[in-house]
């Protein structure tokens, strides 16, 4: 702006280096207050450059307001279940005998049980339900697919339990299995295709 308008507007009449914070200020009050009546561009490109500083500004800030709208909203979300002890007082359901209602139990944490998955994810999509508590990597396969728009997984995983492939005792196809699993780890196969069912890690 500073070259645009040093030779017809008296405010910019001065030295580039001495220009630089008065340039700014006029930009920001450009900006925030829709100018300077008494300071309006005079040159055909200084009122261009203006023009295109109020409508470049106006479309930032609703970007980075959009953003950090949506930051604020996901963490706020995510934080609201921090640790088991944040499940207090919310409708929560399970399947019944499993391990999940079993650690349920024994924090004195009252649930709804149900006989399996599919009548349980039913009353969590009606609503019945604030939060599932089940296997993590069954839930994150149903947040990833079926569950996309209407579920997150949120807070750490309560009980660490491994699942495992069971064989006989001796079995030849114990070694070309382990062998498998450990090249799909080292080439990146198994994170793709934990990426593809269950979405991003986390918990």
């Amino acid at each position: 702006m500073w070259r645009f308008e040093r030779g017809h507007e008296d405010y910019f009449d001065m030295p580039a280096r001495k220009a630089m914070f008065p340039a700014f200020w006029w930009a920001l009050n450009l900006v925030v207050n829709g100018g300077f009546e008494e300071r309006v561009p005079r040159s055909i490109f200084g009122r261009l450059f203006g023009v295109l500083l109020v409508v470049s500004s106006l479309f930032i800030v609703s970007l980075v307001v959009a953003k950090v709208t949506a930051t604020l909203t996901i963490a706020e979300i995510q934080n609201s279940v921090g640790s088991i002890n944040d499940l207090h007082g919310k409708s929560i359901g399970t399947t019944s005998g499993s391990t999940a209602s079993n650690y349920l139990d024994n924090r004195n944490l009252r649930h709804h049980s149900y006989e399996n998955l599919e009548t349980l994810l039913a009353a969590f999509e009606d609503n019945e339900l604030d939060a599932v508590v089940f296997d993590a990597p069954v839930l994150a396969y149903y947040a990833n697919t079926e569950g996309r728009n209407t579920a997150q997984i949120v807070g750490p995983i309560f009980l660490h339990e491994s699942y495992g492939i069971i064989l006989p005792p001796n079995s030849p196809l114990a070694e070309p299995i382990n062998q498998s699993l450990l090249r799909l780890r080292e080439d990146g196969t198994y994170e793709e295709i934990y990426r593809k069912w269950f979405g991003p890690r986390g918990g």
